[in-house]
């Protein structure tokens, strides 16, 4: 059975250890009484003692139901947990020598994680002797978040482990959307057609379209005598 980590929070009534006690809530007057006319308050007003502060000095207690109080808590935390972003890592892997179809489209991926709130982590990984072109990666990694600023922050240099040179990249709040395919340009939006194209469009187009004469074709080869060329 899962425990409530919320009730084992808090002392209640008897439970109470100190002698005196700083007394709040609703239609109470801030005092600081002893525990016992504090709980004789409480069962007057048919309410518990609940302590909410028992590092203060003296400890604060509440006056107040003590099943409300346990489901404000409750409240309280899941509130709290939905207003929190979940934010996920998510990876850029690169060779030392990517070339640059690769990497406008790894730029892009990124991109559009950092605008979804997502931290990247952006990686060159170093196979065999590959290893000798580190500095390569660097500047790959550098030129990598600069083509990124406008969607991320670098939360630090590129740090070489083992076979893997990382750096991440958290998103910045103001990151830009992710980027829809523009429609061609020279395509007319709907307000910028002309009143009467489609009366002229179902002129244009009759249920029954008369046939197009071919274009007569010039003929160029030799001349035979006795024949007209010109009908």
């Amino acid at each position: 059975m899962k425990k409530d980590n919320i009730k084992n929070q808090y002392r209640v009534n008897e439970q109470i250890r100190a002698r005196e006690v700083r007394i709040v809530g609703d239609d109470v007057e801030s005092a600081v009484v002893a525990t016992r006319e504090a709980l004789r308050l409480a069962e007057q007003k048919g309410v518990d003692l609940v302590e909410i502060s028992p590092n203060a000095q003296p400890p604060v207690c509440r006056l107040i139901d003590y099943s409300k109080f346990i489901y404000q808590q409750k409240k309280r935390q899941k509130e709290m947990k939905a207003k929190q972003v979940k934010v996920e890592v998510k990876e850029i892997r690169f060779g030392p020598q990517t070339d640059e179809h690769d990497y406008a489209f790894k730029l892009k991926h990124a991109q559009g994680f950092l605008s979804d709130g997502d931290r990247v982590k952006a990686y060159v990984f170093f196979r065999g002797r590959s290893i000798l072109f580190k500095e390569q990666g660097e500047v790959l990694l550098l030129r990598f978040a600069q083509d990124l600023e406008d969607y991320g922050k670098v939360e630090g240099m590129p740090v070489l482990e083992g076979k893997r040179m990382t750096m991440f990249i958290a998103p910045k709040k103001s990151a830009p959307k992710k980027v829809v395919a523009d429609e061609p340009d020279d395509a007319p939006e709907a307000d910028e057609l002309p009143a009467d194209d489609s009366a002229a469009a179902g002129a244009a187009s009759p249920s029954k379209r008369q046939p197009q004469q071919k274009a007569r074709k010039e003929y160029t080869g030799p001349k035979v005598e006795g024949e007209n060329w010109d009908d």
